[in-house]
């Protein structure tokens, strides 16, 4: 009996540094790889870099490819090695460690001069680099990557985690030359000192920096939170939609997908960026399997739209010119209050927080005062859904919970007030139209973490409540076709009204 022995790559059996700086698999290095023209790989004068090498998949799997490619120009193995390695294939690592594993991975020696190194160097690092960077402190912020002093301000025995690519102002000084293709998966976040674990994201400077260098091709994969916009990261999105030059995107609503055991909010994509190009783009979206597709551009809405299936909806929606539910919304903290604010025991007013109701100083409320006396409609700024992301059978509820506070209530910023009335009709109606399918899709639409804002609500319209609305009103109102129906319904749980 022949028994076939389990060798697996080593590569795709390790564990991962954080839910922030996660190995990439062999299997998506090649997906990213295949993006590629295939002509790359028969080119001996293309250089590829990684800025951000953790296990070196990236060079290590396009070494493989040209080694292929190139084997009718230089027939000889060695040679072939030795051009690959010494000319064309470059990497930095983001800590010593990760360099260590990245040249182990792709000469097959941590020490590029090693004894056991198949391409002679006369240097340890070869063209994997790290050199220790420091951050440059302003008011206990990094100035480059904003990473809290308190957290990484440390001693020369413990890594900084300020990388190099994106700690200078001058990257194409890192290597002194021009690259036709970068790669990568950038670290995602930096703890930044603010409440409880509060961090913020870092991936979009090394899509910045990258594009600082003026390669011909970037593909790199990061978090889809971009899609929405959200922290730190408005600016980056609108760069994003308007350039024209991305040529794909491919966008996986669960990470555990590609990264197994990993769990980031919203999911993770990567793009393909080529320098001098131009028109819409394809757009890819996978889940569980099953792939859609379509051509698009990037900046024909506000924010991104994932579903490509959801798009025609929204375009009805928008055709109306209704106005948008985002500028009836409030912002966070409604009334001031922050989340582990308490009654006083006394006052005019009730509040309400997250289990209980008690009373509050009108005085107190500095913030809202306006709603005070109205019929108030509130919704948890939590989702209901983890992460984001669509639960074991794909759908979705969005919202955790709908709620009328009347006159005399308010709340802390648990909660956001979605509409405040003067009657309590007119709040009844506005509850049950976001509970409503139709709308929590909209607002799914443009949520890729736990957080509910009001920049949430952009697609959702602000229709008068003169009549109590329901899905069939709504999917007759906007002339949704029996497909459209179908995907909203296939998409959001139904969700029952939940009374204070």
């Amino acid at each position: 009996m022949m028994i076939s022995a389990y060798n697996p790559d080593v590569l795709s059996c390790l564990a991962n540094l954080s839910s922030d700086e996660v190995f990439t698999p062999p299997s998506l290095a090649n997906e990213m790889l295949g993006l590629l023209p295939a002509e790359l790989w028969s080119n001996k004068d293309a250089k590829f870099l990684d800025p951000v090498c953790k296990s070196g998949v990236f060079l290590r799997e396009i070494a493989k490819r040209l080694l292929k490619g190139l084997e009718k120009e230089i027939p000889d193995l060695q040679k072939r090695i030795d051009h690959i390695f010494h000319n064309q294939i470059y990497g930095i690592a983001i800590t010593e460690l990760t360099g260590l594993l990245s040249r182990r991975s792709v000469y097959c020696s941590k020490k590029a001069d090693g004894e056991y190194s198949i391409a002679e160097f006369d240097n340890e690092q070869g063209n994997i680099i790290f050199e220790r960077t420091d951050h440059k402190w302003k008011n206990d912020k990094c100035e480059y990557c904003g990473a809290s002093k308190g957290e990484y301000d440390r001693s020369k025995d413990l890594e900084t985690h300020a990388y190099q690519l994106i700690h200078t102002e001058e990257p194409e000084n890192i290597f002194k030359m021009k690259f036709d293709v970068i790669i990568g998966n950038p670290p995602y976040q930096l703890s930044d000192g603010g409440f409880k674990t509060s961090a913020s994201p870092l991936y979009h400077e090394f899509v910045l920096q990258a594009k600082k260098l003026n390669p011909t091709y970037l593909t790199m994969i990061i978090p889809s939170r971009w899609f929405a916009g959200g922290k730190g990261l408005d600016s980056f999105r609108e760069s994003m939609l308007n350039d024209q030059q991305i040529r794909k995107i491919v966008d996986y609503v669960d990470a555990s997908e590609v990264f197994p055991g990993v769990d980031i909010a919203g999911g993770v994509c990567y793009f393909l960026w080529q320098k001098g190009s131009s028109g819409p783009c394809e757009i890819e979206n996978i889940h569980r399997g099953n792939r859609t597709s379509s051509v698009r551009p990037l900046n024909e809405f506000e924010k991104l739209v994932r579903y490509s299936d959801a798009v025609s909806i929204i375009r009805k929606v928008l055709s109306e010119k209704m106005g948008s539910l985002s500028k009836r919304v409030s912002s966070r903290k409604p009334f001031g209050f922050p989340t582990n604010h308490r009654p006083s025991g006394r006052g005019e007013l009730e509040l309400y927080w997250n289990g209980g109701i008690g009373p509050i100083s009108d005085s107190d409320v500095l913030v809202g005062r306006e709603m005070i006396n109205d019929w108030k409609v509130v919704t948890s700024k939590v989702s209901y859904d983890h992460g984001g992301q669509p639960d074991k059978e794909g759908k979705r509820r969005v919202l955790s919970k709908v709620e009328i506070l009347p006159p005399k209530t308010v709340c802390t910023e648990t909660y956001i007030v979605a509409g405040s009335y003067k009657t309590e009709s007119e709040a009844k109606k506005m509850a049950n139209y976001l509970r409503t399918k139709f709308v929590r899709f909209l607002v799914a639409q443009l949520s890729f973490s736990q957080d509910i804002t009001k920049e949430r609500f952009l697609f959702v319209p602000d229709l008068e409540m003169d009549q109590d609305w329901d899905d069939l009103k709504l999917y007759k109102r906007f002339s949704l076709t029996e497909a459209e129906i179908d995907f909203i319904e296939s998409m959001v749980r139904p969700m029952e009204a939940n009374l204070f």
